[in-house]
């Protein structure tokens, strides 16, 4: 996953997938999604994002070490 954000345009862009998108879903006025033909969501575009989201944490992350290890184990026991 990438997060892209464009400050002239105000647009954040969360691509999911190096797949190219076929079509796009608009979920609401300031918020798109990015689709294949399967219906796979490969990206998500946000507009006039600063208005939405604090900007400076979609470059934050934590990652939940109790949820990778329940991931492992049900990877591994399969």
């Amino acid at each position: 996953m990438k997060i892209y954000y464009d400050n002239k345009a105000d647009t954040v862009y969360i691509e999911l997938s190096k797949k190219k998108p076929d079509g796009v879903i608009e979920i609401s006025d300031y918020i798109n999604l990015d689709t294949t033909q399967n219906g796979e969501i490969v990206g998500i575009e946000l507009l006039d994002a600063s208005k939405k989201i604090q900007i400076k944490t979609l470059f934050n992350y934590e990652i939940d070490s109790n949820s990778i290890n329940k991931g492992l184990k049900s990877t591994i026991t399969n």
